[in-house]
């Protein structure tokens, strides 16, 4: 290999790190037969080994940071601990003893690992999104304790929003008339937070309510991503592409927008 390039870098920044690859190398054949991982020839050489021949990587230190690592191979899936690694997941026909730890060139933390998804395993559609539509929590709207500024949420939400849905629920309005009638300025709701996937049409949501309810509106995510593809989005549509990167952020921009107001 030539080199590990910028990998050390976007490593040591990345609050979670995920390694992707079959757990041995070298004319693995692998194939599913009824839902099972089925493996008919493994590799001739092992991957979790106690040396490497380079090191871009540190799973002391990036345990020490408290980093969130994970190792996801065809048969199992690792995660990293203070304590090493720990065997979190198997896949389904997988047997730990022979088809993992016989494999390893050291013993990984072996605790209760839980079964892999057998959606994985099958050829017909898994239905993440209807899924993950059912777990999504409700939207809502909450003055949060000691807070001089409204923060509505949207949390979950799996798809994209609708060009005609621009206004809030009616009991998220009814939520507003609330904290304005206990003397909330119009200029102290000033706050959006959302969780929702960047969509196409996602930055038109509550555009109707921005002239009853809201002064303005700050955004904030962590992830670069979402800041990149809302921002992109924002801009088409002539609205303030800035995103901040924290919540203590978008919070402070907030303060001193009102103090320049006052």
């Amino acid at each position: 290999m030539a080199g590990a390039g910028g990998f050390i870098d976007i490593s040591q920044n990345a609050r979670k790190v995920l390694f992707l690859g079959t757990f041995t190398a070298g004319d693995l054949e692998l194939s599913v037969v009824e839902g099972k991982l089925l493996i008919e020839r493994d590799g001739q050489h092992q991957k979790f080994v106690e040396e490497v021949g380079h090191r871009t990587f540190s799973g002391p230190h990036a345990a020490q940071q408290g980093k969130d690592v994970l190792y996801i191979t065809e048969r199992c899936v690792f995660r990293l601990t203070t304590e090493g690694l720990e065997l979190t997941e198997i896949a389904p026909g997988i047997d730990i003893d022979r088809d993992i730890l016989a494999k390893m060139a050291f013993k990984p933390i072996v605790h209760k690992p839980r079964e892999m998804d057998r959606r994985i395993f099958r050829s017909d559609p898994m239905g993440l999104r209807e899924g993950h539509a059912a777990a999504a929590p409700g939207r809502a709207v909450r003055l949060r304790p000691g807070a001089q500024h409204l923060v509505p949420e949207l949390r979950g939400s799996p798809g994209q929003v609708d060009e005609d849905d621009r206004e809030c629920p009616s009991e998220d309005q009814g939520d507003l008339r609330a904290a304005r009638a206990q003397g909330l300025r119009r200029g102290q709701l000033r706050r959006l937070r959302t969780r929702q996937r960047p969509g196409r049409r996602l930055p038109r949501r509550r555009a109707g309510n921005g002239d009853t309810y809201f002064h303005g509106v700050t955004r904030f995510t962590t992830s670069a991503f979402m800041r990149a593809k809302l921002g992109d989005a924002l801009e088409s549509r002539g609205v303030a592409p800035h995103i901040y990167e924290t919540e203590d952020e978008a919070a402070g921009a907030v303060r001193t927008t009102l103090a320049r107001e006052e």
